[in-house]
C-alpha cells in the first residue's frame, strides 16, 4: 500500500518541453513511473522522445490542455514544472480539469497566488502537494517529482517532511528499512499538503507502520500536527525540527521558516511533539536512530 501515488497511477508533465520538465521526465521514467504525455499549449501535436524504465524508446504526446491530456490518456497525476509567473495558471487549469493529484515543484510562486489556489481547491476533487517541493515517491511503484528514486526501497516507514533535502537524507538514513511513500509538502506559507494530511493518510495506510515527520522553524504547522498526532494517531511517530540553531527574526531558506517571538521556534515545536507522544530528534541522524529502535523492537 501506499499514500497518493502507486503504480496504477498514469501521471502527465506540465511543462515537459522545458530543461526541468525534460530531466525529471526521464528520471521519473526510469523509476518505473507510468508517465503517459506532457501539456505545453505552444507545441502541443508533437512529441518528445525518451526511455522507459527498461530502456525501451517512447514518444510522449504533447498536449494543449490538461484537460485534453486526461481525456487522450486517462491521466490522474500531473506534475507541473511550470515558471513562477505562470504557475497559478497552470495549477487552476488542472484543478479544472479535475486532476486527482497536482504536484508543484516550482519554487518561488507567489504567496498570494499560491493562496489564491488553495482557495482555489476548496470544493474540488485535486489534491495539491507543494509548491515549492519535492513530490512524492512511492518507491518501487511511481514518483511524481524529484526525489532521487534510488535511495531507498520500499518498507514500512511513512515519511513526511517540509524540507526536499532533509526528505533525501532521511531515506538515506532508513534506506535499510524502507518506505511505504515519501512526501516532500514543501516549505512555503501556504501548501497545499499538510503534515496533518499525510499523517491521517498514513495513519489509515495498512502498511506504514511507523512515521518520520519533518518540520522546521515558522508558523505552527507542527504544533497543530502535534494535537492531530495526540488525538488521532496510533502508530509511532518520531519528529525533527530543522532550525535549532536559526537567529531570531531572521528567515531562513523557505519562505515559511521565520519565527514570531517564541512562537515557531524549533523548541517549541520540539515541546509539542513531545508532549504529544513523538520522539523528537536532535539532529536528522538522531531522529533516524529513534526510528531505528522502534522499529527494532517490533
Amino acid at each position: 500500500m501506499s499514500i497518493f501515488l502507486n503504480s496504477g497511477s498514469t501521471v502527465i508533465v506540465q511543462g515537459i518541453t522545458g530543461g526541468e520538465g525534460t530531466k525529471h521526465t526521464a528520471l521519473m521514467l526510469k523509476a518505473g513511473t507510468n508517465v503517459v504525455g506532457g501539456v505545453n499549449a505552444r507545441k502541443a501535436g508533437t512529441t518528445v522522445s525518451h526511455k522507459d524504465a527498461d530502456g525501451n524508446d517512447v514518444e510522449l504526446p504533447v498536449f494543449g490542455s490538461v484537460a485534453e491530456a486526461m481525456k487522450e490518456t486517462g491521466a490522474d497525476v500531473s506534475v507541473a514544472f511550470v515558471p513562477p509567473a505562470f504557475t497559478k495558471d497552470a495549477c487552476i487549469e488542472a484543478i479544472d480539469a479535475g486532476i486527482g493529484l497536482l504536484v508543484v515543484i516550482t519554487e518561488g510562486v507567489p504567496v498570494q497566488d499560491t493562496a489564491e489556489v488553495f482557495a482555489y481547491l476548496d470544493g474540488n476533487s485535486t489534491r495539491m502537494i507543494g509548491p515549492n517541493c519535492p513530490g512524492i515517491i512511492t518507491p518501487g511503484e511511481a514518483l511524481a517529482g524529484i526525489t532521487p528514486a534510488t535511495i531507498a526501497g520500499k518498507g514500512p516507514v511513512g515519511l513526511v517532511s517540509k524540507s526536499g533535502t532533509l526528505t533525501y537524507q532521511m531515506m538515506f538514513e532508513l534506506r535499510d528499512f524502507g518506505f511505504s511513500t515519501a512526501i516532500g509538502i514543501g516549505g512555503d506559507p501556504v501548501i497545499g499538503t499538510t503534515h496533518i494530511d499525510a499523517l491521517a493518510a498514513f495513519e489509515a495506510d495498512p502498511d506504514t507502520e511507523a512515521i518520520v515527520m519533518i518540520g522546521e522553524i515558522g508558523g505552527d504547522a507542527e504544533e497543530r500536527a502535534a494535537d492531530y498526532i495526540k488525538a488521532n494517531v496510533t502508530k509511532p511517530v518520531v519528529g525533527y525540527v530543522a532550525g535549532f540553531t536559526a537567529p531570531e527574526g531572521k528567515t531562513m531558506g523557505h519562505a515559511g521558516a521565520i519565527v514570531s517571538g517564541s512562537s515557531g521556534t524549533a523548541q517549541a515545536k520540539k515541546e509539542a511533539l513531545e508532549a504529544a507522544g513523538v520522539k523528537v530528534g536532535k539532529t536528522p541522524s538522531e531522529t533516524a536512530s529513534l526510528m531505528r529502535e522502534i522499529l527494532q523492537s517490533r
